[in-house]
This record gives C-alpha cells, sequence and structure tokens, in this order.
C-alpha cells in the first residue's frame, strides 16, 4: 500500500506513560467521553503489548490510535490459526484525512507477517475504510427479537425434556463453566476466535469497562448426566405498562450450546421467564436454529442483519492448507494485492486428506483481489455471486463454480465476540 508523508506527525508505538493519553484519545475517535476510568486503563494497560499500540502525535498530542492483540481463529475443519487482531482504531475529527491509518496499518501488517501471523482480523465500525487494505468481510450476523407470547412455546415449561436442566449460577461459576463450554464449542465453529480469562471478567463485572454496569444472570444448560452443555449470560430491564403489565425485555450478552438440544433448552428458558415479554438475542449466526425451534418461527423478527468479522490474509499457504474443503479438486488462483503481502499465483488442490498449496506458473484459473479471497476464505462467501458483481474474474469457464464447490461451507461461519 501506498504509505503517505504527513510532516510534522509522529507514528509510533505508545510509551506506559502514554497508555491513558492513548486510551481518551480511543475515546474522543469513538464519540465517548474522554474521561477513562484508573481501574479499567490498568487493566487494559496489564493486557496490552506496547509495542502493538500504536498512536499518531501532533505536537505531543495523540490524534490516531491502532491496537493489536494475539488472537487464534477457527477454520473450516477445526485448527486454530494465529492471527493477528485489530481494535481501538480511531483518527481524531480533526485530523482526518491525512493517511495516518495507512501508516499505522502497514507497519502493523508489516510486524503481522513478522511475527508468523496467518491473518489479520476486526470488526468494522464502517463498512467502506477497510477494503483498501486487503480486509473482506468474512462472516455475517443477525439478531433477533423474539416475541414469546407468540412463540407457541408451552407457557407452563418447567424444564428441558430428557433428564437435562438449567441452571442459575453465579459470576465465578459461570466464568468456570463457560471456559469450559467456549473450548468445547470452539473448534466446531468456523468464524469463532479465542476468548481469554479477561473476556470472562469483563462479562462478568471482574473488572468493568467505563460505563454503567448492569450484572448479568448466568443460565447453564446440563444434559442428563450433569455435563455442563450450554451457557447464557441475559439482562433484563423493568418496564410495566400503565395497566400494571409487564413489559420487560431479556437481552442475551452470550450464548452457546454444544447441541441442538443445549441451544433448545436455553432459549425455551429465557422465552418462559416470567414478566419477560420480548427477547433480544444478541448476535447470532445468520443460519441460526433459533426461529426453527418455535412452533411459531415468525414470533422470532430480524431486528439486525450485517457484516461482522473481517479478514485479511497475510500468508496465503498456509491459510488455503490449514483449513478443510468441501470436496476435492485443483484451482489455480491467481491473488492481486497492492500492498503484496498475499499476492501471487496459487495452485489448491484439496482431498479428503487435506490441502496442499504451493505457489505456481500455471496458467490463473480465477483472478481475485486479497480482500475477495478473505470474503471466500471461511466458506461465507459465493465466487458466482463475486462473478456476477464483477468482483472476480474467470479466467476459466466454470471457475468460480469449482471455487464454491470447495469453499462453501454446510453451515455459514459465525463470530460470536466482538473485540
Amino acid at each position: 500500500m501506498s504509505i503517505p508523508d504527513t510532516p510534522g506527525i509522529e507514528v509510533r508505538s505508545v510509551t506506559d506513560d502514554e497508555f491513558t493519553h492513548w486510551m481518551k484519545a480511543v475515546a474522543v475517535g469513538f464519540l465517548r467521553s474522554s474521561a477513562v476510568g484508573e481501574e479499567y486503563a490498568r487493566d487494559l494497560r496489564a493486557h496490552s503489548d506496547l509495542s502493538r499500540v500504536r498512536g499518531a502525535f501532533d505536537d505531543g498530542r495523540c490524534v490516531a490510535t491502532f491496537r493489536s492483540f494475539a488472537q487464534e481463529l477457527t477454520v473450516p475443519g477445526g485448527a486454530a490459526l494465529p492471527v493477528s487482531a485489530v481494535s481501538g482504531v480511531t483518527v481524531t475529527p480533526t485530523h482526518r484525512r491525512r493517511g495516518l491509518l495507512t501508516r499505522m496499518m502497514a507497519v502493523d501488517l508489516a510486524a503481522a507477517r513478522e511475527r508468523g501471523d496467518v491473518a489479520s482480523t476486526l470488526i468494522a465500525a464502517e463498512y467502506p475504510i477497510y477494503g483498501r487494505y486487503g480486509y473482506g468481510p468474512a462472516t455475517q450476523l443477525a439478531e433477533w427479537e423474539i416475541d414469546t407470547a407468540r412463540s407457541g412455546l408451552d407457557p407452563h415449561w418447567s424444564g428441558p425434556a430428557g433428564g437435562g436442566r438449567v441452571d442459575l449460577v453465579d459470576p465465578a461459576e459461570a466464568a468456570k463453566l463457560g471456559t469450559e463450554v467456549f473450548e468445547r464449542f470452539r473448534p466446531s465453529r468456523a468464524g469463532a476466535i479465542s476468548r481469554d480469562r479477561r473476556w470472562w471478567d469483563l462479562t462478568t463485572g471482574v473488572v468493568r469497562r467505563d460505563g454503567p454496569w448492569t450484572e448479568p444472570f448466568f443460565a447453564v444448560y446440563r444434559t442428563a448426566d450433569g455435563e455442563p452443555a450450554g451457557i447464557a449470560a441475559y439482562t433484563a430491564d423493568e418496564r410495566w405498562s400503565d395497566a400494571k403489565l409487564p413489559e420487560n425485555t431479556a437481552t442475551v450478552k452470550t450464548l452457546i450450546g454444544l447441541t441442538p438440544e443445549a441451544d433448545r433448552a436455553l432459549w425455551h428458558f429465557l422465552c418462559s421467564i416470567d414478566w419477560i415479554r420480548m427477547v433480544r438475542t444478541g448476535y447470532r449466526a445468520p443460519d441460526d436454529l433459533l426461529p426453527l425451534f418455535f412452533p411459531n418461527p415468525r414470533a422470532a423478527r430480524i431486528v439486525t442483519h450485517s457484516d461482522f468479522l473481517w479478514l485479511r490474509l497475510i500468508d496465503v499457504v498456509r491459510a488455503l492448507e490449514a483449513r478443510a474443503y468441501a470436496g476435492e479438486g485443483a484451482l489455480v488462483l491467481e491473488v492481486e494485492d497492492a500492498a503484496g503481502l498475499a499476492a501471487g499465483r496459487f495452485l489448491l488442490e484439496a482431498s479428503a486428506t487435506g490441502a496442499r498449496c504451493t505457489p505456481t506458473t500455471r496458467s490463473a484459473e480465477l483472478t481475485l483481489d486479497a480482500k475477495e479471497l478473505a470474503s471466500l476464505y471461511l466458506g461465507d462467501e459465493s465466487a458466482s455471486r463475486l462473478l456476477a458483481l464483477g468482483r472476480v474474474v474467470e479466467e476459466r469457464p466454470g471457475a468460480a463454480a469449482r471455487a464454491d464447490a470447495l469453499f462453501r461451507t454446510a453451515r455459514r461461519p459465525w463470530c460470536p465476540d466482538m473485540f
């Protein structure tokens, strides 16, 4: 990528003394109060590698921010790849359009390649920004609002069938059991990212972000033999009509089930809580089974449908060899990348025993930009759709269909977590 010259503005890693100042700049960039709580600042600093916390400084003032950290990404087939997660990206309104993000991004991607990260991930606050850096939307999300009275569920339900049960647990037990459940779940869903202990500290309130805090309830689903197989965290508001009828909404913060039975039991539990009129599901996979758990699926109304996890491939060979494929076959990809990180011509050979990817001089069959390959990588996007949009080029007829036969997955990838 072309790195602009911005005289007088220094882009560099942040020092320990500058960290709180950097956090204030992040808050300003996201249109929040610049007041930073000392406890939260200490915690984030303790979990940040300062060599990966960058800022742009104009006359000593931090005017742009950028942070990355180590993460694992599950790919089709269950492998966990080392990736560089990008967060805290802002530019102060007074310093827009000066190329500061481009400078910080170039440094961070070069460092990621040097470390051996296979890819970079982020959650895009705005859609148009990151494609020019080689990122493509790799997962989608959906959020539903459930009208519990119209769901058709048995209002007298008192627990799951088959001997399972749902228990409410305290935050400490939720963190312990939730970690166990999530680590069993993570290899099963492409798009899932790693959760560290800090994720649970923030979710349970051991560490609190700046701003208001409502302690969640934690519900654990156990199988008939007592094995934890699902967990949900949710909050509830307190609203009553003028006629003193409850109109409360439960808002799900996270819900992970290891089986459809676990998911069904937890959703039924949430929709059966006294006084709860609506359930907001939080961000789910677009192909979630959720609506079909209800006798009346129309009771679950989609309120959000959008892109979520964005991906930028750095090491194409390792990335393509790491995932599993839906079928067997070979395909020659010409990958274009203005930054040069993923550029090249690659022969992908997929079989039931694994995949092999090698640079090649064979004639290309499908030409695409790095950001389009990123969108295809986890199996959510279709090469045939991209062909229709003019975003990939078939050098050989039928190449897009063959790419779909290899890359598409039976279930859509899902990233359950914001970062």
